[in-house]
C-alpha cells in the first residue's frame, strides 16, 4: 500500500470517532457516557479475540494491558470526567493537545526526525479546534482541565507505546487485546456511578451497534494500522479530524448555525492535516515493510499485515505456525513463513 492511501484509510479512523458525538446524542440511552465507552470496546475486542483465537504471552501481558489503558480505558474515562465538568468546546480543545504532545515524545523517545512543520501542524490544528469550538466566556474548572490535558496526555502515551513495542500478532489480535483492557477498565465506574439502563430500545440497539461495528472494529483496525506504520507524529494531526467530522454532522443534520469564525476554523484544521501529511521525501509504506512495523522504532521482528515474520520473535511473544501454552491457536499450525521484511527506507 503506497502512503497516499495509508494516510487517508488511516484518517477515517478520526472521521468515525467524529460520529460519536451524534450517535450517542441521537440513538443512545442520556447520560450514559460510560455506558457507551464500554459497549463499544469490550463486546468488540472479545469478539476480535474470539476470531484469532490468540492471547497474549509473557511480557505481552502486561503491556497489552498499559495500551488498553492508555489508548482507550484512561482515555475514555478522563474524557468524558473532562465533558461534564467543561463546556463542551473546552473540553475539546484540551484534548486536541494530543498531536503537540506526541510530536514531543516522537523526537525524545521514538528518536524520529524533527520535522518543523508537523509542530507548525500540531498548533495550527489546536487553533482551529478551539476556533471551531469554544464560546466567548467559557467557564473553566480545575478539575475538568487537569483531566482533559490528562486524557490528552493517556492518548498520546498510548500511540507513542504503541509505536516502541510494535506488536507480537497480527492486527486483529492486537487490536482485541487494547480493546478488552479498556472495556474492562470501564465497567466498574459504568456500575458505580450510572448503572445499566431500564430498558433499551431498538434505536438504542442501533446506535451501540455503530459503536462496537464501524466506531470501534473499523476505526481501531485502522488507526493502529496507521500508528504503526506511519510516523507517529505525522499520524497523530488526523485526529484533528474527529472535532471537525462531529461539528459538520451537528450542521448538516442537527441543523446547527456555524458561523464565520468556526467556518475558519474548519480551514485551518484542514490545512493543518493537509501540512501534517506534507514531506519533501516520501516514506516507503509498501505492504510488507511497513504495515504494523515499528517505523521509527528498535525492533524488526513484526512485519505485515497479517502475522509477524519469524526469527525475530523475543522472549515472551508468541510464534505463529506452533501452539504454546497461554496462546489460542488455531486449528491450522502450519503457518508458512513470511517473507523478509525489506530493509527500512531512510527518510
Amino acid at each position: 500500500m503506497n502512503r497516499t492511501r495509508m494516510i487517508a484509510t488511516t484518517a477515517l479512523a478520526p472521521v468515525l470517532w467524529g460520529t460519536t458525538y451524534l450517535t450517542t446524542t441521537e440513538l443512545l440511552p442520556p447520560d450514559r457516557p460510560l455506558l457507551a465507552s464500554a459497549v463499544r470496546a469490550l463486546p468488540a475486542g472479545l469478539a476480535m479475540i474470539a476470531l484469532t483465537r490468540t492471547l497474549p504471552r509473557g511480557a505481552w501481558w502486561w503491556k497489552s494491558a498499559v495500551l488498553g489503558l492508555l489508548n482507550i480505558g484512561a482515555f475514555f474515562a478522563l474524557l468524558f470526567v473532562s465533558a461534564y465538568r467543561l463546556p463542551g468546546g473546552v473540553s475539546a480543545t484540551l484534548g486536541a493537545i494530543h498531536p503537540l504532545i506526541v510530536a514531543v515524545l516522537a523526537v525524545a523517545v521514538l528518536r524520529e526526525p524533527h520535522r518543523p512543520r508537523t509542530w507548525i501542524a500540531a498548533a495550527l490544528g489546536l487553533m482551529g479546534v478551539g476556533m471551531l469550538v469554544l464560546t466567548p466566556g467559557a467557564a473553566l474548572d480545575g478539575v475538568g482541565v487537569a483531566a482533559g490535558l490528562l486524557g490528552g496526555t493517556s492518548s498520546a502515551l498510548g500511540v507513542i507505546l504503541t509505536k516502541r513495542w510494535g506488536r507480537p500478532v497480527g492486527l486483529v489480535s492486537f487490536t482485541g487485546w487494547q480493546l478488552v483492557w479498556g472495556g474492562l477498565a470501564l465497567v466498574p465506574p459504568m456500575l458505580v456511578l450510572e448503572g445499566l439502563p431500564d430498558s433499551v430500545t431498538g434505536s438504542n440497539l442501533l446506535g451501540f451497534a455503530w459503536l462496537v461495528g464501524p466506531g470501534a472494529i473499523v476505526a481501531y483496525l485502522l488507526w493502529f494500522r496507521g500508528v504503526l506504520a506511519l510516523p507517529a507524529a505525522q499520524v497523530s494531526v488526523l485526529a484533528f479530524l474527529a472535532p471537525l467530522m462531529a461539528t459538520g454532522l451537528g450542521w448538516a443534520v442537527l441543523s446547527q448555525t456555524l458561523t464565520g469564525l468556526q467556518g475558519l476554523g474548519a480551514a485551518v484544521i484542514l490545512g493543518s492535516v493537509v501540512l501534517g501529511q506534507s514531506t519533501s521525501r516520501p516514506a516507503r509504506t509498501d505492504g510488507t515493510a511497513s504495515l504494523g512495523s515499528d517505523h521509527g522504532g528498535r525492533h524488526t521482528h513484526h512485519h505485515g499485515l497479517g502475522r509477524p515474520a519469524p526469527g525475530g520473535a523475543r522472549r515472551g511473544q508468541p510464534r505463529l505456525g506452533r501452539p504454546a501454552r497461554g496462546v489460542l491457536a488455531p486449528r491450522h499450525t502450519g503457518a508458512r513463513p513470511a517473507a523478509a521484511a525489506p530493509a527500512r527506507a531512510r527518510r
